[in-house]
């Protein structure tokens, strides 16, 4: 490959010898230097088109004007392009319509995987069955503290969930706790406990539980009745939770249980639209110039909220 041809012998050498081996000092193969010269010119070509030497505040523009922001855009701008008459189209529907129309569907449910997984996952898990014990709902189930109507899923969105449970360690005696506890157990495994009970309606339990124990959708309080844990069914996590509540600002040692609000407007609109039906009004005539003040949060928009909606509520738990 190199330009002298002569026996290894008439070349001269660098004086580098290794184990017998002599480095030869025959040029590089013209190729190869014609590579490197082209790669420099290149170089030098890249320099002057792209962005590339570092400034104070700032680069070297180039005389292309190329980014890397500005190609992210262009690519973005394109795919919301091919979106937009499924994204208007969506924006005018109920979710009860999109759940009715495949072709909405199949589309509201492709583009919230990646708006699922940044705004959901974290707590909720991938395929919306959180870690064992971690202390958020599972999507993937029929067990629905606040109800999993679509209606229902989509106000939790939006408006967000933090029930209360007050702590008990300072209101009930160690062996009324003892007691409870084992209330709680033997209602999860079906199995009846009388003066069990009866401590649990003295000590108020029946307010928020419900007089069955199975809970009250209104409150998002918890159904004792089956076996579905939110946080925990060994008996020590149980105590936990009677001892010091859950999102109770008096005792440090409370779980927190927290669901942040997406959308305080869509949430203020879907109560108002609520109220509106139960009263026998239209819906559709509410003046929401007197039910906003135009500072309402949206940490999603409406149309974000209603895919999720769909979103959850195919996961298969939905009612």
């Amino acid at each position: 490959m190199a330009d002298n041809k002569n026996e290894p012998t008439q070349v001269g050498d660098t004086g580098h010898v290794w184990d017998g081996i002599r480095e030869l000092d025959n040029p590089c193969p013209r190729w190869w230097l014609n590579a490197l010269y082209l790669s420099g010119v290149i170089v030098v070509v890249y320099f002057i088109l792209y962005p590339s030497l570092p400034l104070v505040h700032d680069s070297t523009k180039g005389l292309l004007g190329w980014t890397q922001i500005g190609e992210y855009k262009e690519d973005l701008a394109k795919v919301q392009a091919k979106r937009a008459p499924f994204e208007d189209k969506l924006a005018k529907m109920s979710v009860d319509e999109i759940l009715a129309d495949k072709e909405m569907l199949n589309y509201a449910i492709g583009s919230s995987k990646v708006l699922y997984g940044d705004n959901c996952a974290a707590c909720h898990g991938a395929g919306g069955a959180p870690a064992e014990g971690a202390g958020y709902p599972n999507l993937t189930d029929d067990d629905w503290l606040y109800g999993g109507t679509v209606d229902e899923i989509q106000m939790s969105i939006a408006k967000g969930r933090q029930g209360l449970m007050p702590a008990h360690e300072k209101l009930l005696k160690p062996e009324e706790v003892d007691q409870l506890v084992k209330f709680v157990i033997d209602s999860s495994n079906g199995v009846k406990n009388e003066a069990g009970h009866a401590l649990f309606t003295a000590k108020g339990c029946f307010a928020c539980h419900g007089a069955d124990a199975k809970g009250i959708k209104e409150m998002g309080s918890a159904n004792l009745t089956d076996k579905i844990w939110r946080f925990s069914g060994e008996e020590s996590e149980i105590r936990k939770t009677i001892l010091h509540g859950v999102n109770d600002a008096n005792d440090k040692q409370t779980r927190v249980a927290v669901m942040p609000q997406w959308s305080q407007k869509l949430a203020v609109m879907l109560e108002a639209k609520a109220y509106a039906i139960a009263d026998g009004e239209d819906p559709n005539e509410i003046d929401w110039s007197d039910e906003l003040d135009g500072t309402e949060a949206e940490r999603l928009s409406e149309t974000d909220i209603k895919k999720l909606t769909v979103y959850v509520h195919q996961f298969g738990g939905g009612q």
